[in-house]
């Protein structure tokens, strides 16, 4: 078995040759990635798997509201653990063993909610969904930066954002027709996608090196070896040596950027779509559905929060309520396409390659817990901030994502065609 992954990472690291007139077929790396985001796709359908079953399962379980919302926003609480816990699991037993672990906490989640007959039932599968998707938003991308080669790295890391709004859509849309019970079902089939697909692809190179492990990384061997040199004369990192001034900018960067990501609204967006929808007088149904499809698109952030604010200013106003309505689904179909493809994939992307190593795993578990906690706050609030102003709410989103840009614009850096090593060290000196 260890001489079949020894090849498995041979083959990996072809990609990473220059040899002059050979460029080599990367298709273990495109193999790998696909397996990895199984993962992501799997974070996608447990997000978006409350919004369509609300009826189905109140009515059928005789959950109040406040139960179903409690079953709802449970999930958040399960990721912020998985968050925590991820990094320093990653770190301990590979990458790849990660994932299995984490896969069986999803599975276990969806079979509970499957045969559920209570509340309580359906909250501990949804917890222990939670802590496995809180745990994959964080082992996905750094895996898939760590085996992809430079000139890819940036693009199939972007495929964990592409794939969390896949399961996502697909969660909305097969929501409506399919029974809750047999839509939980179709959770299982990326876990054991993703669990099959382990045996075939290789783990991390950097964390087999990390190891002391045998990993030829051809291309990238002399800053690698360079880097755990070095990382072999640093103590091993906990959470407060990240606020070292060695390690601030990089932890600035993935914190503020999960700050920015969640602050900005979306989770309040995603679980409340309908209401939303509802609530400016447009069809729940037929604007979910459209929500689901445009996910992938791209527009602007802070103009759909404003075309979306502007929308309920005219209705508070009783002004033009039809076009209030046309106006508020066009701001958040605008603002949810943006987010697809810049806010919801850029952090992911930028996490993944701005640690040292040596703080990797306990610097990406602190981001990512920032980015459930972020979660949990939006999610819990949005409620209470429509009923006290719907166009209010928007606007502060929009200035929050306003600040965003500034902050990337300011403060983060261009990674494109640099090793990780390299934009760690231009970091952290």
């Amino acid at each position: 078995m260890e001489k079949r992954e020894e090849g498995l990472v041979e083959e990996i690291k072809r990609p990473f040759l220059k040899t002059e007139g050979s460029k080599g077929h990367p298709w273990m790396v495109y193999l790998t990635t696909f397996v990895a985001v199984c993962g992501s796709y799997e974070f996608g359908a447990c997000a978006g798997y409350s919004s369509p079953t609300q009826s189905g399962i109140t009515s059928e379980l005789g959950l109040s509201t406040a139960q179903f919302s409690l079953f709802g926003s449970i999930l958040t609480f399960g990721a912020m653990v998985g968050a925590i816990t991820s990094g320093p699991i990653a770190d301990f037993i590979g990458r790849k063993g990660a994932m299995r672990v984490y896969s069986a906490f999803c599975i276990a989640g969806w079979l509970a909610i499957y045969f559920a007959q209570d509340s309580v039932a359906l909250d501990v599968g949804r917890l222990a969904g939670g802590y496995g998707v809180g745990a994959f938003s964080y082992v996905a991308p750094v895996y898939i930066a760590e085996i992809a080669p430079v000139e890819l790295r940036g693009a199939l890391t972007t495929l964990n954002q592409v794939m969390i709004c896949t399961g996502v859509s697909v969660a909305f849309i097969i929501g409506i027709v399919l029974p809750w019970r047999v839509l939980a079902l179709t959770g299982l089939v990326p876990c054991t996608v993703l669990i099959l697909g382990l045996f075939f692809i290789p783990e991390s190179p950097r964390w087999l090196k990390l190891r002391g492990k045998d990993a030829d990384i051809s291309h990238e061997a002399t800053e690698i070896q360079d880097y755990i040199e070095e990382l072999d004369r640093l103590p091993k990192a906990n959470i407060f040596d990240l606020f070292q001034k060695r390690y601030l900018r990089s932890v600035t960067i993935g914190v503020g950027l999960m700050v920015f990501q969640q602050f900005g609204g979306i989770n309040g967006i995603c679980f409340y779509v309908s209401n939303i929808f509802e609530t400016a007088g447009f069809s729940p149904s037929i604007g979910t559905v459209i929500y689901a499809l445009l996910q992938v698109s791209a527009f602007g952030l802070v103009l759909g929060c404003l075309l979306t604010a502007i929308a309920f200013y005219l209705k508070a106003h009783q002004s033009s309520e039809r076009a209030a309505a046309i106006l508020a689904v066009i701001g958040i179909l605008v603002y949810i396409s943006a987010f697809s493809v810049g806010m919801g994939a850029v952090p992911w992307v930028v996490m993944s390659e701005i640690f040292p190593i040596n703080v990797k795993g306990v610097a990406g578990g602190l981001a990512t817990l920032v980015n459930w906690f972020g979660a949990w706050v939006i999610s819990y609030t949005f409620n209470f901030m429509m009923e006290w102003s719907s166009y209010g709410t928007f606007l502060i989103y929009a200035a929050v994502n306003a600040a965003a840009i500034i902050f990337v614009i300011k403060v983060v850096p261009e990674t494109k065609g640099r090793s990780l090593e390299e934009i760690q060290a231009a970091i952290n000196t």
